[in-house]
């Protein structure tokens, strides 16, 4: 059985009705009952370590960045293996993940394997480039999805199928 994790999230159910059934088919997250979203830190901390002051200093990061409308409005890739959408603004994206990086060093984004962190919405990935190409111009038409970011959220599970990611709590941004 997988290890119990722990995420900070952007939730857009504004992104749903365009992206839901490619996702189910194309981004293994959505199995796991992960909504369509921005990831902000991915791993986050390990559950046990969720004590009240992490999450007290969660909610400060959060207000600390005002609420803003987002829109998604033009594909991205990552090497012909993940389809993303681009949100615009990005900058209140890396806000969070910069303070949260700063504030809990143990908590680096992606566990530190990129650089830069590009602030995006899977739409699939790790699928034949010909599939993703397909899901693309499917989702093409249906832009820009628009859509107010009032929350970061935090969700723990296991990376496997099942619906097995829960919403612990929503932090308000500012």
């Amino acid at each position: 059985m997988e290890p119990l994790q722990s995420a900070l999230i952007v939730p857009v159910p504004e992104a749903e009705p365009a992206v839901a059934g490619l996702r189910a088919r194309l981004d293994r997250s959505a199995s796991w009952g992960v909504p369509a979203h921005i990831t902000v830190v991915f791993p986050f901390l390990p559950p046990e370590q969720l004590t009240a002051p992490v999450l007290a200093a969660v909610r400060r990061i959060a207000a600390g960045v005002p609420r803003f409308y987002l829109s998604l409005d033009k594909l991205g890739w990552f090497d012909e293996r993940v389809l993303w959408l681009a949100p615009h603004p990005a900058d209140p994206f890396r806000e969070l993940t910069n303070r949260l990086a700063v504030r809990f060093p143990a908590a680096q984004p992606y566990g530190g394997q990129f650089t830069e962190v590009i602030p995006h919405l899977t739409v699939g990935h790790n699928h034949p480039a010909a599939t993703l190409a397909e899901a693309a111009a499917q989702v093409q038409p249906l832009l820009p999805i628009r859509a107010r970011i009032t929350a970061l959220r935090l969700i723990t599970g296991r990376r496997e199928p099942g619906d097995s990611w829960q919403t612990l709590t929503d932090f308000p941004l500012g």
